[in-house]
């Protein structure tokens, strides 16, 4: 048998939860909630995390933009999407919301933009600047 002690993140209570492992057999004890023993048997079964990062961006009037997964990744995969974000550089514009990468080894998961980054305005290339003539009247 083993066991392990976690507090539940589910809901602000913060239940320090005591969980025995025997075999396929799963006792949680100390949730005052059914959302803390759900949490605990996923947390043996399934962990996940939801995962925030940056992404380059080229050109932006920001150098990164920060990103999200639409839903908590399989814990296993955390470091193989940090390392494929590490290789993306965007180009501007994005917007919030913008999926990043679609569907990430094949879990339904997206990451997507969670702020919009514009072109940097030094680059733009602005358009002459007209005189303005006055006209007589005659």
């Amino acid at each position: 048998m083993e066991k392990q002690n976690m507090i539940c993140v589910s809901c602000p209570l913060g239940c320090d939860l005591e969980v025995e492992i025997r075999g396929e057999e799963i006792e949680v004890k100390g949730y005052r909630c059914k959302r803390g023993e759900t949490y605990a048997r996923n947390e043996i079964l399934d962990p996940r995390r939801m995962v925030t990062s940056n992404v380059r961006v080229s050109n932006g009037d920001c150098p990164l933009v920060s990103v999200k997964t639409i839903a908590p990744l399989p814990k296993g995969l955390m470091g193989e999407l940090i390392e494929a974000l590490k290789q993306i550089r965007l180009e501007p514009p994005v917007q919030i919301g913008q999926v990043i990468i679609r569907n990430f080894q094949n879990t339904g998961i997206d990451i997507v933009a969670t702020r919009a980054v514009g072109l940097d305005s030094s680059d733009q290339k602005h358009e002459p600047e007209h005189e303005l003539k006055k006209v007589s009247e005659g």
